[in-house]
């Protein structure tokens, strides 16, 4: 059972910060992958050699597509911060323990919530 938490707004605004920060250094991330992808001039005439290039392109896109769907989750978290929300867990209404805010800070479910929603998920074979 997790320990009634009210953010003060102090800890709100640090919350804020950091995911602002995260989301940054992720948007900055993309703009050296688009970079390096539109200015590279690899021009490799082995077949392994291309595979390998595009195997590698191809992993790193679907990296940035992981970090894209993060920074929506950053994005609605801060929206939880500005609406009063953030730390309410979204099925039972209780609090998200600053642990674990902290450890998962786009988090919109308390562990004991979570912890059965994986139980339920596990039982379904997702």
């Amino acid at each position: 059972m997790e320990k009634q938490v009210t953010l003060k707004p102090e800890k709100l605004e640090v919350f804020r910060l950091m995911l602002i920060q995260k989301i940054n250094d992720l948007l900055g991330e993309a703009g050296k992958t688009v970079s390096e992808m539109t200015n590279g001039k690899e021009n490799f005439p082995d077949p392994t050699d291309r595979a390998s290039l595009e195997s590698d392109r191809n992993f790193e896109l679907r990296i940035r597509d992981r970090e894209r769907k993060l920074i929506l989750k950053m994005q609605e978290a801060i929206k939880r911060i500005d609406d009063g929300i953030f730390g309410i867990c979204e099925v039972c209404g209780g609090p998200i323990s600053e642990k674990r805010l902290i450890a998962r800070p786009v988090t919109t479910l308390c562990i004991d919530c979570k912890t059965k929603q994986e139980k339920i998920e596990k039982l379904k074979g997702e």
